[in-house]
């Protein structure tokens, strides 16, 4: 009998079918680039989706993620991201998370449950994190490096980390990873050269001052994805957000959910 996943099975065949419908795939991060592997894993079949992260929809959010409407803003990604899946597939297993993922939320999640592991977080000890932990576990995990500032998403490509060349971000795994005895990873990569973001939009406050948006965010430290490094904000804007598009987060989130397809279901390439 015909059902939404038919022209799937097509492909794939029944066999390749129930090994999506028994998974269980875990997804940090459901910004650009997580929620269309969400997206496309939960129109792929995949029975069974944990959804892991602390951020609200956002006005921002509307330039290139699928969960951002005028009507979601707001709300939990993980919960619209979850209410979304349930309406492509019913059946579908969903658990949601609204945590931050670090080394001191790391124990909530077991490793070992998990089929594959989907890294699409932006801080570096986060990714390093999530990269220990899964393969402490032999769990399957695939590692997106840097999607912002690129215009380019055919410049997308999966490779070894230690085979990757001109991504900031990926320059940095290479060195942590290294020095804590990862032998490889699979990544999504763009060779692509960051551009420049232009400026942020100024704020004009009451006495007259004029200031950067980014002066408004509390004090925090946080690691841009383009360099890796460490940044810290007292009062003066010290991290550049980057610039994205509605074409390139989504087409690196499909790429990764196609090499998630197919490793569960061990299609040859």
């Amino acid at each position: 009998m015909p059902n939404q996943f038919s022209r799937t099975e097509r492909l794939l065949g029944h066999t390749a079918m129930e090994k999506l419908q028994n998974a269980r795939v875990a997804i940090f991060g459901i910004g650009g680039v997580g929620g269309y592997v969400v997206e496309a894993l939960a129109r792929s079949g995949v029975g069974s989706m944990d959804l892991i992260d602390d951020d609200k929809v956002c006005l921002s959010n509307l330039n290139r993620q699928i969960i951002a409407t005028m009507e979601t803003i707001g709300q939990y990604k993980v919960d619209v991201m979850k209410a979304r899946i349930l309406t492509i597939n019913p059946e579908a297993a969903v658990k949601t998370y609204r945590c931050f993922f670090s080394a001191e939320t790391a124990d909530q999640f077991d490793f070992s449950e998990y089929d594959y592991v989907v890294d699409a977080i932006d801080t570096v000890s986060a990714k390093i994190e999530l990269i220990l932990r899964s393969q402490e576990k032999q769990t399957p995990i695939i590692s997106c490096m840097g999607a912002g500032n690129k215009l380019d998403p055919t410049r997308f490509e999966i490779a070894d980390i230690y085979k990757t060349s001109v991504c900031p971000l990926a320059k940095v795994m290479r060195k942590e990873l290294k020095t804590r005895g990862v032998k490889k990873l699979k990544v999504l990569y763009s060779q692509e050269l960051p551009l420049h973001p232009l400026p942020d939009h100024l704020e004009i406050l009451d006495d007259n001052e004029i200031v950067l948006q980014e002066d408004l965010i509390p004090n925090m430290q946080k690691v841009n994805p383009q360099t890796g490094q460490a940044v810290e904000r007292k009062g003066s804007p010290k991290r550049q957000t980057p610039g994205s598009i509605s074409f390139v987060p989504p087409a690196a989130g499909l790429i990764i959910a196609g090499e998630v397809i197919r490793d569960l279901c061990g299609v040859n390439r």
